[in-house]
Parts: C-alpha cells; sequence; structure tokens
C-alpha cells in the first residue's frame, strides 16, 4: 500500500463513520458536528480525484455555507438543543433491506472492477481554470437567468412566510 492508498481510506473510513453519527446519533448538535467531518472527507476524497473544482465547492458551499446555517439554527433556537432524535420501528426493517440491497450491489461493483485498479492514472490537469471560463463565457446567460429565478423565488417564500404570519397575527 502506498500513500494514497492510504490517505484514501483515512477519508473513506472518516467519511463513512461520520456519515453514521450523523444518521445514528440521537442528539441534533452531535449529527451537525459530525456532518462537518463527512462534508470535509468527501472534499478530501475530490482532492484525491484530482476533481479541484469540486473539492473546494463542497467546502464553500457545504461546510462554509449550509452546515454554518444548520449549527445556526440549532443554536438559535433553543428548544432545538434539547430534542431527541427518534427513528420509528416503521421504517426500520425498509431501511435495512435497502442498506442490504446496496451493500450488495455495491461488492459487486467492486469484485468486477477489482482487475482495474491496475490501470495507469491519468494525467492530471486542473479543471478549475476551464469551469471559470465556460461559466463567464458560454453558460454566462443560463447562469445569470437561474440566479434571478432563485432570487424571485427566495423574494416569493419571504412573502409567503410574512403573509401568513400576518393572517395568525389577525
Amino acid at each position: 500500500m502506498d500513500t494514497f492508498d492510504i490517505v484514501f481510506y483515512a477519508f473513506a473510513i472518516l467519511a463513512v463513520g461520520s456519515a453514521s453519527v450523523v444518521v445514528f446519533s440521537r442528539n441534533i448538535v452531535h449529527s451537525a458536528l459530525a456532518l462537518l467531518f463527512t462534508f470535509v472527507a468527501v472534499a478530501g476524497l475530490y482532492v484525491l480525484l484530482h476533481a479541484d473544482f469540486l473539492a473546494v465547492t463542497q467546502v464553500l458551499i457545504y461546510v462554509g455555507g449550509i452546515l454554518v446555517l444548520l449549527l445556526f439554527g440549532i443554536m438559535l433556537t433553543s428548544r432545538a438543543v434539547d430534542i431527541e432524535l427518534k427513528t420509528g420501528a416503521l421504517h426500520v426493517w425498509p431501511a435495512r433491506v435497502l442498506t442490504a440491497f446496496l451493500a450488495g450491489t455495491l461488492a459487486g461493483i467492486f469484485y468486477a472492477t477489482w482487475k482495474v485498479v491496475d490501470a495507469p492514472a491519468p494525467a492530471y490537469e486542473t479543471t478549475t481554470a476551464m469551469i471559470g471560463t465556460e461559466l463567464m463565457t458560454s453558460w454566462l446567460l443560463p447562469f445569470e437567468v437561474a440566479s434571478v429565478i432563485l432570487l424571485v423565488a427566495l423574494v416569493g417564500a419571504a412573502f409567503i412566510a410574512r403573509r401568513r404570519r400576518a393572517e395568525r397575527r389577525a
């Protein structure tokens, strides 16, 4: 085993282990903090795959944005800290069947691709410059249209929430 394999297995174990804590923890704060480690481990796996743009996006959007927003929501809601999360017994057996099916599928994929592991690695080329150039030239109009649509949806959601709050007061 070389260094690449050791780092890969470390990130994989961290991702699976912390994702398990997210799923099985009954404390919402512990789940949120374990989600941080899951996001960072996935970003590390992206770096190992030479997907630098995805790794930076993972850290900026998920760790820097969504997770911080989630933690602020948990900390600012005093009642949410004391909530004990439980999974109903109704959902346990379908989840076990689905997990066994997915584990079998992954094992089959690992077995089928085991011989490809010794293939030479392709030449590494950074993708960030190419994606930035494409976003600012060929895809500028669709990118801006998507941002305007998201802005309209945000304003509409705020308007609907404010109207409902006013209706409840009346």
